[in-house]
């Protein structure tokens, strides 16, 4: 089995995943599996640019999965970056400085790509007694990715929101303002009829989310004393729990959810905006499935995501 390293570098967060890939099974053991927040995107979709103190903070957090990866003996590293880099007009600065400490280019993907290897990546742990088709949602920092298929995926859309994205553009207070929490939701809502348009949402019958914001909706629904991957993966929640766990985060000041058990530091500032998008999300969700004559009314949480799919895809490059 080939060892390999997938680097997936988002708006929010820097994460690792050194794993040993079984491409017959279409299964991965982790090695290694970490996250670092970085905030690349801070800025970026008011300037269009990255600042230099984010692109120092990533910097250095590739040195050290560079340091990981030598450590660990690994046979290729995919590195991937999506939507701030997308947006970003200084990125050559950012993929130099990649390629100097790794060897490897960042690759600087779609939404439609990104789509894609976050519906790989779940489906490769998703319990195969649910049924399909699956609507792979992936809310990242500054966009969110809905795929929808059944083996494969068949229909996929980026949105432009994310965590970081609505924080920035919109919540502002502490807490938010009906007033902000109002114009958050238009911009949501506005961007679920854009992406209906190209992933028909009323299909779906098993709905699963991946990502730091919504494994931490996750957790505040099960009211988790500390994080837990293993009591995350594969959760099953009724919606309107989801829902109400969303609605608790964005209300909550910012000191009351940086003393939530399970709330990682570099998710405080931007899960309230987090919560939100996928409180729209669950929402529209579950409407068209209704206006399709069937029912949805759970959601599963997975923790495997896109890094799964670029491991998957690096090993198959070998």
């Amino acid at each position: 089995m080939p060892r390999v390293a997938a680097i997936d570098c988002g708006t929010n967060s820097i994460r690792l995943l050194i794993a040993d890939v079984d491409l017959a099974s279409g299964t991965l053991t982790d090695v290694v599996r970490v996250m670092t927040v970085v905030r690349l995107g801070q800025g970026v979709d008011r300037t269009g640019q990255f600042a230099p103190e984010a692109l120092e903070r990533t910097l250095a957090a590739t040195d050290d999965y560079a340091a990981q990866c030598r450590e660990h003996g690994v046979e290729a590293i995919r590195f991937v970056a999506t939507s701030a880099t997308r947006d970003a007009s200084n990125r050559d600065e950012f993929i130099e400085g990649v390629r100097a400490r790794l060897g490897v280019a960042p690759e600087v993907i779609s939404g439609t790509e990104e789509a894609e290897l976050s519906f790989r990546g779940a489906l490769s742990a998703l319990d195969a007694s649910r049924p399909g088709p699956y609507l792979v949602v992936d809310l990242g920092g500054g966009s969110t990715e809905l795929v929808l298929g059944q083996t494969s995926p068949e229909a996929a859309h980026s949105m432009d929101v994310g965590c970081v994205r609505m924080t920035e553009r919109h919540l502002e207070s502490d807490p938010p303002t009906v007033e902000q929490i109002e114009l958050a939701r238009a911009d949501v809502r506005a961007a679920l009829d854009r992406a209906a348009t190209e992933v028909p949402l009323g299909a779906a019958r098993t709905l699963v989310g991946l990502a730091g914001s919504i494994t931490t909706v996750t957790a505040t629904a099960l009211d988790l004393p500390a994080y837990d991957r293993d009591a995350i993966n594969g959760s099953l929640l009724a919606i309107v729990d989801a829902v109400e766990a969303s609605a608790r985060l964005l209300a909550a000041s910012r000191e009351e959810r940086a003393a939530l058990p399970f709330m990682h530091p570099g998710r405080v500032d931007v899960i309230g905006a987090g919560a939100l998008v996928w409180r729209e999300v669950m929402e529209r969700v579950r409407a068209d499935v209704a206006a399709d004559g069937a029912v949805l009314d759970t959601v599963v949480t997975s923790e495997h995501d896109i890094l799964d799919g670029i491991a998957f895809s690096a090993a198959e490059r070998l």
